[in-house]
């Protein structure tokens, strides 16, 4: 670990000032950023703590969504009495991801903002494109069990590690954020990036620029929804694929409104459009969840050793289709798929 300054941020504007310095890392929860710094993959010059920010609150808004503070913690948000009945989605999400202890610790927009990664990102003595723009990525032809299959370059692999995000981009959630330049909205959809040849950035974030809120929208597809996380063991573990699926039922029993985000898969969490305007109309049955599965995964590639993902995550599609529209969504104490 290098020298770095370390300034604790009073309130949001101070923290812009400060974040506006080059190589300057914000801190909150810590659970990523503190362990890249201890393997030397991430070398700041100045650390703002942000944590005495008036961000934490959980907070309704008048359009009937639910505000987000940046700095509330996970488990605060999954536990939160109006996220687990309005938007069982995303507490499901959450309570899928880390352990209960990083859960305490780690903030909404920490999780937002954490490093699209895999092995070689930590291994400091192989070339990575993320870590060293333009050194080569170790990944593409090595062990590719966990790496992407949608949306890759020849530049980066690596997949989004989130869980939280991934049930944000089926709920359309929005971000906001206050940099140098005043205050703007990121649909979530456009927060993060994919790698195209420059993996480095992760996200769409401006210099300097700082989290504050996450923005849910009114309708939290409370009544059909399920988050399915299929990974290596049953805890603490990135999944090798997960669904987030939100469903209406019109009267007569066919799909109203339908959102499927797709996590293990990406460089950021993935959703297809037409996948979704497939469903919508349809009466739930095999035959249109398989459907949109296949639109889904349409482009989709292995690297060798992530071949399996491409049926895995097909799989993982129809019976997360199938759970939202039963209404029997996945349990994330009882692990097992049904």
């Amino acid at each position: 670990m290098i020298r770095f300054d370390y300034a604790r941020a009073a309130d949001v504007a101070a923290a812009v000032r400060a974040g506006a310095a080059e190589r300057t890392r914000f801190l909150a929860g810590g659970t990523n950023l503190v362990d890249l710094m201890k393997e030397n993959v991430e070398r700041p010059l100045h650390v703002v703590d942000i944590n005495r920010l008036a961000l934490k609150d959980i907070e309704d808004r008048d359009d009937g969504g639910l505000r987000l503070g940046a700095l509330a913690t996970n488990a605060d948000t999954a536990y939160d009495a109006r996220v687990q009945s309005r938007y069982p989605l995303l507490a499901s999400a959450i309570l899928a991801g880390a352990s209960p202890q990083l859960r305490n610790v780690a903030t909404n927009g920490g999780n937002l903002n954490q490093r699209t990664r895999c092995y070689y990102f930590y291994d400091t003595a192989t070339p990575c494109n993320k870590r060293e723009p333009g050194s080569g990525c170790s990944a593409i032809g090595g062990v590719t069990r966990i790496h992407a299959i949608l949306g890759a370059s020849n530049h980066c692999i690596a997949t989004h590690p989130s869980d939280l995000c991934v049930a944000l981009a089926a709920l359309e959630a929005e971000v906001q954020v206050t940099g140098p330049a005043g205050e703007r909205t990121i649909p979530l959809s456009d927060y993060h990036r994919l790698p195209g040849d420059a993996p480095e950035r992760d996200n769409t974030l401006a210099p300097g620029e700082l989290v504050t809120a996450i923005d849910l929208p009114a309708e939290g597809f409370a009544d059909h929804y399920t988050y399915l996380k299929l990974r290596d063991r049953l805890s603490y573990a990135f999944a090798l694929v997960s669904v987030a699926v939100g469903l209406t039922l019109e009267d007569d029993g066919t799909i109203g409104d339908a959102r499927v985000a797709l996590g293990g898969v990406a460089h950021k969490p993935w959703r297809s459009t037409e996948a979704e305007t497939l469903l919508q109309g349809a009466v739930p049955s095999e035959g249109i969840f398989r459907a949109a599965a296949e639109t889904l995964l349409k482009g989709a590639v292995g690297q060798g050793g992530n071949d399996f993902k491409i049926e895995l995550a097909r799989r993982a599609i129809m019976r997360a289709l199938k759970q939202a529209a039963d209404g029997t969504p996945q349990s994330q104490t009882d692990k097992r798929v049904r």
